[in-house]
């Protein structure tokens, strides 16, 4: 399930849904948003998927530059944390963030190579932005045909509308790792968890 929902938020969201339904412009800004970083993403890809294979450190690259602007890190890691963030100092908080999505994104950003434009589709947009949240229904194709429902969550921040969170068949993200890390930090306290996040994430070059 984790490594389908990595796959999907990093490749399915941005990688490639068919056209959305039209719909006033206003109203369609978060598909609008989702649309534009899966051309961008899967015309790089495309261009260069063989290199990408041969060096997978170079997707972690992409990620960064065109998925991470459109993913409200520490909202989502915000709700991962739910009770233990209140408690958290701010330079606990800061490695959570930063190691949470570090080693989301070496365990399974391989997996977007894999991703094709026909793998996706985008439902069209049903609900009131004015809420300032945003739900984008999308299926997706399993390499056995099946189609799945996957659904992002989006909300409307000082930058613009920013995925937090991503259901599929139904099981968030957010509430299946606020499970699983306070579980784990109840046991063994946020310190823990994060070093252990750190020494799976992907080890970047001294600045």
């Amino acid at each position: 399930m984790i490594r389908i929902w990595m796959a999907t938020l990093g490749a399915g969201l941005w990688l490639g849904g068919t056209a959305v339904a039209a719909v006033a412009a206003e109203a369609d800004e978060p598909s609008q948003i989702v649309q534009n970083a899966a051309t961008e993403m899967l015309k790089e890809l495309d261009a260069h998927r063989a290199d990408y294979r041969k060096d997978p450190t170079k997707v972690y690259a992409l990620v960064d530059r065109v998925l991470l602007p459109h993913f409200d890190t520490e909202y989502s890691a915000q709700q991962v944390l739910a009770k233990h963030w209140r408690t958290a100092t701010a330079e606990q908080r800061r490695r959570f963030i930063d190691a949470f999505y570090q080693a989301l994104l070496k365990n399974y950003g391989t997996a977007l190579l894999e991703f094709t434009a026909d793998r996706m589709t985008i439902l069209p947009f049903k609900g009131d932005i004015s809420t300032g949240r945003a739900l984008i229904r999308t299926t997706v194709k399993r390499d056995n045909g099946v189609q799945i429902p996957v659904n992002y969550s989006l909300r409307k921040t000082d930058k613009g509308w920013k995925a937090y969170d991503v259901s599929i068949e139904g099981i968030s993200y957010v509430k299946s790792y606020r499970t699983d890390f306070g579980a784990e930090i109840d046991q063994k306290g946020l310190d823990s968890v994060i070093e252990r996040l750190e020494k799976q994430g992907v080890k970047r070059p001294a600045q």
